[in-house]
């Protein structure tokens, strides 16, 4: 029975011992891929393709890396991020209810976290990078936290079921949409909405303050797009909610079975529905321009079982790990990323954006597919550096640190500090 005096307050942040290790490998990992996946969108000096950010042509090496990366990278970080989010979503209620916080001081907490991640998305976007995802988690956090966070399992399931029926129901209409738009008779066609040559064209604009209105208006829409339109987020929330109750992740070895058919399965779908669109762009696969658009949204709504599928190869990674190994150099910077996964996304367009846009030093305007990866490369091993230094010193990253600080008033130290 709890202390009435204290039960209406919140305990402080998770401490390093409370940590579960594959959803911190997971983050640390998927910043790479974030990295890579936004780094396309600087080539604005080049002609991106139709239905992808990726420029048409390139090297050799431009269209190996440009295949492989529509193919495996992109828009598969969204929903892993969305999983890795709604799981710790879940995993600060059960700290702060087992702590002795009430319901109301708890769901406080968590909507005072997601209104802050909106501002720092707001403030990410109109500064920096107008593709933030920060505001997007924030807003579906509050709604998703909202609907479902206290719902019975079966709910979560069922709801998680729906979504993805209706995701694979959209699939499914643009598959018979763009088959009947190839077949019709070649006539007049209208210029096309070029949405990929404006996306690009933001980070292509020379006047600092002018793209920053139009990162903003940007970030707006995509705020709601991103968050609801595409399905895969709320699908991928829904599920993490029904994972992170069942501490999957934390006890990898008591779910082998569940995690080898998800990794499997998951990566398998989401590989296979990208490869169309990536053998499309590179002129393997030709097909009338009318219905090209179908090999995108094949590839964004099979991105969902390919984001959950390396969540689950993750948790076999760190079940797998011994004890040296979890020591090791690399496990230990790559998880002090994960530990650090906020202040490690925002450092990435802190550098990224002075360096590569047009209003900076325009670096993105002279790098081709191949030499625009390995400077996210690039980018990511620094960010794995610092961490790794601050891991050393005991200091959390700074946007974590802020967060806290706003997120959580006053709370009363965790049992590991008292």
């Amino acid at each position: 029975m709890t202390d009435p005096g204290t039960a209406s307050r919140v305990r402080g942040p998770v401490s390093q011992g409370e940590r579960a290790l594959a959803p911190d490998l997971a983050r640390g990992f998927m910043l790479l891929l974030i990295a890579l996946a936004n780094t396309v969108w600087y080539l604005w000096a080049a002609d991106p393709g139709m239905t992808t950010a990726h420029p048409d042509g390139g090297t050799v090496l431009d269209r190996a890396v440009q295949g492989v990366m529509i193919t495996v990278v992109d828009g598969r970080t969204y929903p892993m991020f969305a999983f890795l989010f709604g799981y710790g979503m879940v995993q600060l209620w059960n700290r702060q209810r087992a702590a002795g916080a009430d319901e109301k001081s708890v769901r406080a907490l968590l909507r005072r976290r997601n209104l802050w991640l909106l501002a720092f998305g707001f403030v990410h976007a109109s500064l920096l990078w107008m593709g933030d995802i920060l505001g997007a988690y924030g807003f579906m956090g509050l709604l998703m936290g909202w609907l479902f966070l206290r719902r019975a399992n079966r709910t979560l399931l069922v709801w998680s079921g729906v979504v993805v029926g209706l995701l694979a129901l959209s699939t499914l209409f643009s598959v018979v949409g763009a088959y009947f738009a190839a077949r019709a008779p070649v006539t007049e066609v209208p210029e096309a909405f070029d949405f990929m040559g404006l996306s690009t064209g933001l980070t292509g604009e020379a006047d600092y303050l002018t793209s920053m209105l139009t990162r903003t208006a940007f970030w707006v829409v995509l705020v709601f797009a991103q968050g609801l339109l595409t399905l895969a987020i709320p699908a991928a929330m829904l599920l993490a909610f029904w994972a992170a109750r069942h501490r999957i992740l934390e006890e990898p070895g008591r779910h082998l079975p569940l995690l080898r058919t998800t990794a499997a399965a998951g990566i398998a779908v989401g590989w296979l529905g990208g490869l169309p669109h990536a053998l499309h762009h590179l002129g393997a696969f030709p097909f009338p321009e009318s219905a090209s658009w179908v090999f995108s949204s094949v590839s964004s709504s099979t991105g969902l079982a390919a984001g959950i599928g390396y969540v689950a190869l993750f948790g076999l990674i760190a079940h797998r790990l011994g004890e040296r190994a979890r020591g090791s150099l690399p496990v230990v910077a790559i998880t002090a990323v994960g530990k650090r996964s906020l202040s490690c996304y925002l450092a990435q367009s802190v550098v990224c954006a002075p360096v590569l846009a047009a209003w900076g030093l325009g670096l993105g305007a002279h790098l081709g597919s191949a030499t625009m990866a390995l400077f996210a490369l690039g980018v990511w091993l620094a960010t794995v550096a610092a961490a790794y230094l601050q891991e050393r010193a005991g200091r959390r990253g700074p946007a974590e640190t802020l967060l806290r600080g706003l997120a959580y008033r006053n709370p009363t130290r965790s049992p590991a500090r008292r």
